[in-house]
């Protein structure tokens, strides 16, 4: 995520800010040219001679903006949001408010990487999520099949996510990494399974998707992941199915990319310890955007990338654990791994060209 500031002002502001700390301006987020712009006395901003205004879902923490001319009344984020609760649901609308920052963040991602975003509503198998609240409802299967995604938003509680966590045993759950893990098969159907080549690569990397799914979703929550699942696989999830393997690499491409984005974004310095001194390769800044924007990936390698998160995760590891909490990114990335990331990279990076 890139850094923002106050058009007014000046002050640093947060992406999903929908006010000014500083000089108290409400904030609207322009998609498509990255920017947040303080409104007008009447809630309107012009832009390159265009006139936008807040998006309908203003009340629900939405602070994009949308153009006033396209006759649209949601931002295009919102308007991939198929199914919401009922407005009447108090509860669950409160989720959906939080939810929906994930989504948002996981739009202008995809945006930048220059991956295809196409609606449900132009296309058969177009993106949709479908965003309900177990808490107050039936239960919600988190998921997704031909182009839908399903989020269960009682996970925006804190609570309720880690009791989760620690039940299936895994060492990170969040809101975000949900929409990443699920939009990852979507793309698995959309650049993989239509390319014959990428397939076969794919295959061959992440194992034969015609695999009988439901088999091993049985076997995996009797069994359990191998022993020995991090000298290949990103997490235990990965180990169930190769559909799952390639949606949790693509996930976690999407974590170390977006937050060396934002490490670049604040110029924050690389180095790594060797004995009790720092090792002169690891040293630099990461190049600030356009530089080292997501769109910069398209043209650097994955062991560049790679070379340049570790000791970047590992400083933000210790970081967390000098405030008392976990780990930020508790993962190993073995040497399989890094195969299977190069090869998310690639699907990214040719449909970023193709876009």
């Amino acid at each position: 995520m890139r850094a923002f500031s106050c058009s007014r002002c000046g002050a640093l502001v947060n992406f999903d800010d929908g006010s000014c700390l500083t000089c108290g301006s409400t904030l609207g987020y322009i998609e498509g040219v990255d920017r947040m712009r303080a409104l007008e006395e009447n809630g309107t901003v012009t832009w390159d001679r265009a006139l936008y205004v807040p998006c309908a879902n203003a009340e629900l923490s939405c602070n994009w903006l949308v153009e006033s001319s396209t006759g649209e009344i949601h931002c295009p984020a919102c308007r991939l949001i198929r199914k919401r609760p009922h407005p009447a649901d108090e509860v669950a609308t409160d989720q959906l408010a939080k939810a929906m920052h994930a989504e948002r963040r996981l739009f202008a991602q995809l945006r930048e990487n220059g991956l295809p975003l196409v609606s449900y509503e132009d296309r058969a198998g177009g993106i949709a999520f479908d965003l309900l609240s177990s808490t107050t409802g039936p239960n919600v299967t988190i998921g997704h099949a031909n182009g839908v995604v399903t989020i269960d938003l009682s996970e925006v509680g804190d609570a309720y996510r880690v009791r989760l966590r620690e039940k299936l045993g895994e060492p990170y759950r969040t809101m975000l990494g949900h929409f990443r893990h699920e939009i990852g098969h979507y793309y698995w159907q959309e650049l993989v399974f239509s390319d014959d080549v990428l397939l076969d690569d794919c295959r061959r990397l992440f194992g034969d998707d015609r695999t009988d799914y439901r088999a091993e979703l049985e076997r995996h929550y009797k069994e359990g992941a191998p022993d020995d699942w991090s000298e290949s696989f990103i997490s235990e999830y990965a180990t169930m199915h190769p559909w799952e393997d390639f949606a949790e690499t693509w996930a976690h491409y999407l974590h170390i990319t977006g937050t060396m984005q934002t490490a670049a974004a604040f110029s924050m310095q690389l180095g790594g310890l060797v004995g009790d001194k720092l090792d002169p390769i690891l040293q630099g800044s990461l190049r600030s955007a356009p530089g080292y924007s997501a769109t910069a990936y398209r043209d650097s390698d994955i062991d560049s990338i790679l070379d340049a998160w570790h000791p970047l995760a590992r400083a933000f590891n210790q970081i967390n654990r000098s405030m008392g909490k976990a780990d930020l990114y508790p993962f190993v990335i073995a040497v399989p791994v890094r195969e299977k990331l190069a090869f998310v990279h690639e699907v990214v990076r040719r449909a970023g060209r193709e876009q």
